[in-house]
């Protein structure tokens, strides 16, 4: 079974933001290269969806609905619901995730 992946408003805007981050601080095509494989991973989720694990922060305060899978520093978490899959953000994985959480959800 395929799921369909969908990507948040706000995962959008964390790819913009890495993309403009990465090509700030190293080159457009360690940028572009970094986005390629973060798409590729999402789009895998298409056939794996169960792959990932339960982020630790979000298990210790009894959250299990969201997991999550990694390239390098960054962590895709996502949420599957029937035949889909939603990400909800992807987040450099050296920042504290509940902090990160906490600041989206003030927005």
């Amino acid at each position: 079974m395929k799921y369909a992946v969908l990507l948040a408003r706000e995962a959008e805007d964390d790819l913009v933001d890495i993309h403009r981050h990465i090509a700030e601080s190293d080159s457009v095509d360690q940028a572009d290269h970094v986005l390629t494989r973060i798409e590729r991973i999402c789009r895998e989720l298409r056939r794996f969806p169960r792959r990932g694990h339960v982020p630790p922060e979000l298990e210790r305060v009894g959250v299990f609905e969201f997991r999550e899978v990694h390239f390098k520093p960054y962590r895709i978490l996502y949420e599957v619901v029937g035949a889909r899959v939603f990400v909800h953000a992807i987040l450099d994985g050296r920042r504290d995730l509940q902090d990160l959480l906490a600041r989206r959800l003030l927005r």
